[in-house]
């Protein structure tokens, strides 16, 4: 019971300390993904796994909840005053259940939904035939302007009138520019449609007012807690009091049993730290650097979708430089670089292989890197691209180069 970890599982601790080195070594491109404060990882590691707390605060299904009351009210508390809005669900374990539980609570089996399909920028839990979104429901997509590979409100309200969905879903995956949740709430109320606003990758950003906030026009606002957010991996909603039994009923008892607790302790601790003066920069900084990054690309003749971006990722078409998402990520990872490959609109490529990767700074800019850090990581990238294929030569000198950056930019000084 009282033994380290160390010492109870030899086998684990070693694979751990490999994963911290990793991190510790490696740069961190993937735009959801991000290092969670020492706090945060403390209190996922706490107590609060040790016990069931079916229900909400003050009205559980178990005994002796009573501290687990406090904690959870304060991390709804935390959050309703965070984002501006009356009421938070905290349970929520993935994004894709809190996407579950708003349309569990919003809808029937067969209603309509409408969103931007994947290939696009969308997210699977948006409609996609291979998920419970695309069978439980009747799936329409509203698509990007051909010319521009934005968002064309006027387009898509001529395809909303005609589908007629009972619920719009505003929220993205891979599209790199600021989403007009006013306009989008207009195009709702020509059809009488719930709109529901999926902020998983914005969040922090929206939270630090970096981003305009969905809460004054979406009925209801999904989200994860871990990427721009930089709490732990989990998932809330929010809404005002008016849908706040119907999407407590659709979270438990409807999709869930027992919450995390030792999760939502974690959600607290960074909701309080998204309070804080400093996280607002971060976030500024978050979009500082991925627009720094995006020039550093487009000058070693890269060519970014849309031509840059608003916010924390950049979506890079690969076509001009003859090489699939999947290699271009390969090779990559190989220099010490971790990006995923992404679809780009008008794919010609599958999925699996891709015509365009998907770079993001949240992880590197909580790292502490500012603009001219993102310069060299461009320089590094078009290396590894343009010079790095049958050269390991080139690969292994990059990632020299990439490991004396993260040690002068370490993430968890004494871990």
């Amino acid at each position: 019971m009282n033994r380290s970890l160390r010492q109870a599982d030899a086998q684990v601790y070693r694979i751990m300390q490999n994963e911290l080195e990793r991190q510790k070594m490696t740069l961190m491109l993937i735009p959801s993904e991000n290092y969670a404060s020492r706090a945060v990882m403390a209190a996922m590691g706490s107590v609060f796994t040790n016990k069931y707390a079916e229900g909400y605060p003050y009205n559980r299904y178990y005994h002796g909840c009573e501290f687990y009351d406090e904690l959870e009210q304060l991390a709804i508390d935390r959050a309703t005053e965070l984002f501006g809005v009356e009421h938070a669900n905290v349970q929520l374990h993935t994004g894709s259940q809190a996407n579950m539980a708003a349309y569990y609570a919003l809808l029937k089996p067969g209603d309509k939904i409408m969103a931007l399909t994947v290939a696009t920028g969308g997210h699977l839990t948006h409609g996609s035939p291979i998920t419970f979104s695309g069978q439980f429901y009747e799936s329409h997509f509203y698509g990007l302007d051909p010319e521009t590979d934005r968002l064309n409100y006027d387009l898509i309200l001529e395809q909303v009138k005609e589908v007629q969905p009972q619920l719009i879903i505003a929220g993205y995956s891979a599209y790199p520019r600021i989403v007009d949740f006013k306009r989008f709430r207009e195009i709702a109320d020509e059809v009488g449609a719930y709109l529901m606003a999926d902020i998983a990758h914005i969040c922090g950003l929206v939270a630090a007012e970096a981003h305009p906030t969905p809460v004054p026009y979406a009925d209801v606002v999904t989200s994860t807690t871990h990427k721009t957010l930089r709490g732990p991996r989990g998932a809330l909603i929010l809404c005002n009091e008016q849908y706040a039994e119907q999407i407590d009923r659709a979270v438990f008892p409807g999709i869930q049993a027992g919450p995390l607790m030792q999760i939502i302790a974690a959600k607290a601790v960074c909701f309080k730290e998204a309070q804080e003066f400093g996280f607002r920069e971060y976030q500024r900084q978050i979009i500082r650097n991925c627009q720094a990054l995006g020039q550093a690309l487009l000058a070693e003749g890269f060519t970014l979708v849309t031509g840059g971006t608003d916010n924390h990722l950049l979506l890079v078409d690969l076509r001009n430089k003859h090489i699939s998402g999947r290699e271009a990520a390969d090779l990559m990872e190989a220099a010490g670089m971790v990006v995923n490959k992404n679809l780009i609109p008008g794919d010609p490529g599958p999925a699996t292989e891709t015509s365009g990767i998907r770079p993001g700074t949240p992880g590197l800019t909580s790292r502490g890197m500012k603009e001219p850090e993102m310069k060299m990581v461009g320089q590094w990238i078009a290396r590894v691209i343009h010079e790095g294929r049958n050269n390991p030569e080139v690969l292994e000198e990059v990632r020299a180069q990439v490991q004396e950056l993260c040690e002068a930019f370490p993430i968890y000084e004494d871990l």
